[in-house]
């Protein structure tokens, strides 16, 4: 498959929970998984290897169950399963749109996904299937963005591109909130830990400073913005060495 000029040939897409919330306030949103896979598939047909990692925070978030008394290890396998279910979502929509699809797991789940085999997923690419890395890293205490991280480097993916919710970058304050917040169009992987901006936590941003490997942090809910990323068309925030 030919890539058509774009920048990257493989990409990891880091998306929340939240991605699938559309307008809920909690579950998967039929309607906005849908526009999701849409905007996968426009990727995918341009020849571009797609990876994704997506979080669990549309139906449990550990950190947060732990507060209320469960154990956090507990807690975070609860967010990891959670994580599952929203790989199943997208997976069984991707392949309504006829592009080929496979679920890892970091946790055995085998009646519903494989278990996570670096060198199965990069084949897997390679044949031009997506494949959606789900339950994190598989150990508790460690976030989907420390997953993202982590699965980026174990596949040799060219850039992260983390999607997010009407967000369209990296800002110096919440711009939700904040009226006058500045935007960043290019950061290093050093500004993110010492500025603590929040798009990722430490441990995620020192893998990927370690490895090398560039962050594009854009507003998924554009139509064509995940495109435009993936090409290597200037877009939101660009995170490098």
């Amino acid at each position: 498959m030919t890539t058509g000029g774009a920048k990257y040939k493989r990409v990891l897409l880091k998306m929340s929970g939240e991605a699938l919330l559309g307008d809920r306030k909690f579950g998967i949103s039929p309607e906005y998984v849908r526009y999701l896979a849409e905007e996968i598939r426009k990727v995918h047909d341009l020849g571009i290897e797609v990876a994704i990692v997506i979080g669990g925070g549309n139906i449990m978030r550990g950190a947060a169950v732990a507060e209320h008394g469960i154990e956090r290890a507990t807690a975070d396998y609860m967010g990891m399963l959670a994580m599952v279910i929203n790989a199943l979502a997208l997976q069984s929509v991707l392949e309504a749109k006829g592009v080929p699809t496979r679920v890892q797991s970091a946790i055995m789940i085998q009646d519903v996904a494989e278990p996570y085999i670096r060198r199965k997923a990069m084949r897997h690419l390679e044949k031009g299937r997506v494949v959606i890395f789900a339950a994190g890293t598989g150990n508790p205490f460690f976030t989907g963005d420390t997953a993202a991280a982590l699965r980026a480097a174990e596949i040799g993916a060219d850039v992260i591109l983390m999607g997010k919710n009407a967000v369209d970058g990296v800002y110096d304050a919440d711009p939700r909130t904040t009226k006058d917040a500045k935007k960043y169009e290019e950061l290093t992987h050093r500004d993110l830990l010492d500025k603590q901006l929040g798009v990722m936590d430490a441990t995620a941003a020192a893998l990927a400073a370690d490895r090398d490997i560039p962050i594009v942090v854009f507003d998924l809910s554009k139509a064509d913005t995940f495109l435009r990323a993936a090409r290597g068309e200037r877009v939101g925030t660009l995170v490098h060495s």
